[in-house]
């Protein structure tokens, strides 16, 4: 604007001084200045604005009487000679709505908008300008605020979305569009309903009516859909938007993707039910353990009850050593069994493959089996064929998952039930399937029957349930032989087939280790052999038996009396245990290795401990042989008519 002001010399009219009442009461800083930048007059805002009251027409004041100034774009200094109102006084050209900083004395600063504008009289000559400058602070702190918040929320890897109480979308970030798929431009506008799936539309309308009540909600979670379809679970908050007059008119929601949690949450509940469901499968296996060790002890306390009694029939001993003999059998067979998984779990397990006929695996398995398929009285058939089918295979490892197939027919199967087995070519496989006419396996369990541990729910009551161990075992030999293992049943009542496939041989034979034979019993050889165990009874039972093969036998009953015997008695072979209290059966070893007369010798290990890991230390320690409690005494015979090492002596 231009003011018309009365020319020098002339009086101040009452328009002049109206015009300066005017500037006073305004309630934005106002001054004016002469043509050559001497302030002529402030108002009461303008001292403010400045933080100073500067001496009118003072030369030390020109142009403006703040104590800095400062460009509003850049932030560099302005002269005061090249400010808005010397500017406006130099061209006579209006300087509106320039923005400054306006620093006072004490540093206050303060944003301002310039609106100076030339004064002329009324012939158009110029008197001087007049400067309003309008304080924007508080608007410029808000727009900094504004600018400040909306760069964090863009930057914000949540969904901040705000919407009208209607649910139409009004903002959307970058968080937003990543989440849910939508760019800003497709979803504003839109209803909020398009990210929220059908069968939750009633829980936003529900949303909307607390945040109208004024209520906000909080980390609530929910799903949501994004463009393509997918489902996001998220954690939503969401607050009443309210205006100047505190009215609600919308509302702002933050959208946070919990889906990497919520699937943590979900791995973390199936480890849980893995856990509890291993903890009920261990003391299930446990309480199973204990009830089929004791089952074969039973009968043995009582054999040997009735051969301690005095009137005991003599006829019947043959009869009680056969059940003596076959749940010892069946008690070796549960610990081999759980030594056998223990080292397939470690990797630790090795098969001796040879070039076989299937078949006399599978007549080993039935030779296996046949006490339970006699106990129960079943029918028994066999198909095999005429020819032989060659496999390289471990011969006991084969028989002994082929058994397990057969000992699992008879356990599941009633009493005088049939169970059939059948061998055959298919393909490039060998083929044996086993088949019953059992109780039959649910469709749920057809895939689980060879887990560790999986037994039949509703064959638990029967009285000889095993520790659920055999069918994983075979399945476990099957597949180290590069075959497969199947399971299938019509369902409950309708019986089961078992299918072991396992590849024909290849064309270059696996030759089996050749092993010495067994000599005539008329020349088998005599030996001193010292027996070496803390178990006395174990000692003196082993003792007896060897003494009534006709060997010459000296016991000890630790690793110390051991080392003081042995030279004395002057054995051929010590039979000696590892897990000794004191001295133990390594170090004893290690001893007698050390001693001149001990070079010879031969050491067999009879033990407990049959890990890889014991086995590597006897042989380190200088045994000859690993025997495993309990020992085959056949396998012992065989061990030791085997040729002695070199320097010992045999003794007839």
């Amino acid at each position: 604007m231009t003011a018309n002001v009365p020319s020098p010399g002339e009086e101040i009219s009452a328009e002049s001084r109206t015009f300066q009442d005017l500037l006073e009461t305004l309630p934005v800083a106002a001054y004016m200045c002469a043509p050559d930048g001497l302030i002529t007059y402030y108002n009461r805002e303008a001292s403010r604005v400045w933080g100073r009251q500067p001496t009118l027409n003072d030369p030390s004041d020109r142009w403006c009487g703040s104590f800095r100034i400062f460009s509003a774009v850049d932030g560099l200094p302005v002269p005061h000679d090249e400010c808005w109102m010397a500017l406006a006084i130099r061209t006579g050209v209006p300087q509106n709505g320039e923005e400054l900083i306006i620093e006072a004395p004490d540093g206050t600063r303060v944003t301002v908008l310039a609106h100076a504008n030339p004064i002329r009289d009324r012939s158009g000559k110029l008197l001087g300008a007049v400067n309003v400058l309008i304080d924007i602070s508080d608007r410029k702190t808000a727009e900094i605020m504004a600018s400040r918040l909306s760069a964090i929320v863009e930057s914000s890897d949540d969904a901040v979305i705000s919407k009208t109480l209607q649910g139409q979308i009004m903002s959307w970030n970058s968080g937003a569009q990543r989440l849910f798929g939508y760019t800003a431009d497709e979803a504003i506008g839109q209803s909020v309903m398009m990210i929220i799936p059908a069968d939750r539309q009633d829980e936003e309308r529900q949303i909307l009516d607390q945040l109208v009540r004024g209520e906000r909600v909080d980390h609530y979670e929910t799903i949501r859909v994004g463009k393509d379809g997918r489902q996001v679970a998220i954690s939503l908050t969401s607050s009443p938007v309210r205006d100047a007059r505190g009215k609600i008119v919308g509302a702002s929601k933050t959208a946070r993707d919990i889906s990497a949690r919520k699937h943590d949450e979900e791995r973390l509940r199936q480890l849980h039910e893995e856990l509890r469901a291993a903890d009920r499968a261990k003391s299930d296996f446990l309480a199973t353990l204990a009830h089929e060790l004791r089952n074969p002890l039973a009968p043995m306390r009582n054999l040997v009850a009735l051969l301690a009694h005095a009137d005991s029939p003599l006829d019947e001993l043959p009869r009680a050593l056969e059940m003596f003999d076959r749940q010892l059998t069946q008690m070796t067979r549960l610990i081999d069994d759980l030594m056998d998984i223990s080292r397939i779990a470690k990797n630790k397990f090795e098969l001796h493959r040879e070039r076989i006929d299937i078949t006399s695996a599978v007549q080993h398995a039935v030779e296996l089996s046949q006490p339970h398929l006699d106990q129960a009285h079943h029918h028994f058939t066999a198909e095999l064929p005429g020819t032989p089918i060659m496999v390289d295979a471990d011969p006991a490892r084969l028989a002994q998952a082929i058994a397990n197939l057969l000992i699992n027919a008879a356990k599941y199967t009633d009493p005088e039930g049939s169970i059939g087995l059948t061998v055959a070519r298919a393909g490039d496989d060998a083929v044996v399937t086993v088949t019953d006419n059992g109780i039959g396996i649910p469709p749920d369990m057809v895939e689980r029957v060879f887990e560790m541990f999986v037994q039949l729910e509703h064959a638990a009551s029967r009285s000889h349930g095993g520790m659920g161990i055999g069918l994983h075992l075979a399945s476990s030999f099957v597949e180290m032989h590069g075959g497969t293992i199947t399971a299938s049943s019509a369902g409950p009542g309708h019986g089961s087939t078992f299918r072991l496939a396992i590849p024909l041989a290849t064309a270059s034979p696996v030759h089996a280790p050749a092993l010495a034979g067994m000599a005539p019993a008329a020349d088998r050889p005599r030996y001193r052999i010292l027996v070496v165990d803390d178990n006395q009874d174990a000692a003196d039972s082993l003792a007896l038996l060897l003494t009534a093969l006709g060997h010459v036998t000296q016991k000890a009953y630790d690793g110390a009396n051991a080392l003081a015997t042995a030279p004395v008695f002057e054995p051929d072979v010590i039979l000696l245990d590892i897990g000794m209290a004191g001295i133990d059966g390594y170090e004893t070893a290690r001893r007698i290795r050390r001693e001149p007369w001990g070079a010879d010798i031969r050491l067999f290990a009879l033990t407990g401990w049959g890990q890889e890991d014991a086995r590597r230390r006897s042989q380190e320690a200088g045994f000859d042989r690993h025997f495993v409690k309990p020992v085959d005494p056949g396998a012992l015979v065989r061990a030791l008519d085997q040729p002695a090492a070199a320097g010992s002596s045999a003794r007839r």
